[in-house]
């Protein structure tokens, strides 16, 4: 039996949403917006596949700090981000220092096969000059 997960209409209706949001979204936004449209697609459809094109690498997910999962479509690889906890501006940054400094720290503490996650929250220029 095959792993791959089928494309349906519900899950391109996601990701060409998801691909269409300024930075990062709720699944219940994505929700509102697909319903105004006139979609038919249920609530627990959009987390489903919100779940699943972040497992394929294809959305990325993080936990805003309120603590709603919140999702972005992305480029592929391995990467952070930088989010203005303002306006919700994502700017996807490389990972390399990010990676030696964990890998150094773990290192130094006996650890191996080290994996993280890192997203950096600030205020974009655009709006520390509307303040």
């Amino acid at each position: 039996m095959s792993t791959t997960k089928r494309n349906t209409w519900q899950r391109e209706a996601v990701r060409a949403r998801l691909a269409e949001a300024q930075g990062f979204v709720s699944a219940q936004q994505l929700y509102s917006v697909l319903r105004d449209e006139g979609s038919t697609i249920g609530l627990a459809t959009v987390y489903r596949n919100l779940a699943q094109l972040t497992e394929a690498g294809e959305a990325d997910s993080l936990q805003s700090l309120d603590g709603e999962n919140l999702f972005r479509s992305c480029s592929t690889g391995h990467h952070h981000h930088l989010i203005c906890r303002s306006c919700g501006e994502t700017r996807e940054i490389k990972a390399s220092v990010v990676e030696e400094w964990a890998s150094r720290v773990g290192a130094e503490h006996g650890f191996s096969e080290i994996e993280h996650v890192v997203d950096l929250f600030g205020v974009c220029e655009r709006c520390r000059s509307k303040a």
